[in-house]
């Protein structure tokens, strides 16, 4: 099954995360809501809490903290987990933005 559904992640200082996506759940100023492929069009803000992704086929980039390097991997159905103390989503045509502080790896 082809996954056409790319995220980038980003915070004031650095990109964190980059690449093809199954789904990512975000804490919503609203209630922890999931975005999957062929989302509606969305620009919420986010509260503290955690973001889950999961990877699909292809590569991705993501910031290691512990080397405090980009690197990349390829790995499918991939859980990833970030902790943030906020921020925003946009979701526009399979295309997911997400601009975050106070990044964690959970």
């Amino acid at each position: 099954m082809q996954h056409d559904m790319t995220i980038t992640i980003l915070t004031p200082e650095k990109e964190i995360f980059k690449g093809a996506i199954v789904s990512v759940k975000v804490p919503g100023a609203a209630g922890q809501f999931q975005v999957l492929e062929n989302h509606a069009p969305i620009v919420a803000s986010l509260d503290a809490g955690v973001i889950e992704l999961r990877t699909a086929k292809g590569e991705y980039e993501y910031f290691d903290e512990e080397s405090g390097a980009i690197k990349t991997a390829s790995e499918a159905d991939k859980n990833i987990s970030f902790r943030i103390e906020g921020g925003f989503i946009e979701v526009l045509k399979n295309d997911v933005s997400l601009l975050v502080r106070g990044v964690k790896n959970s």
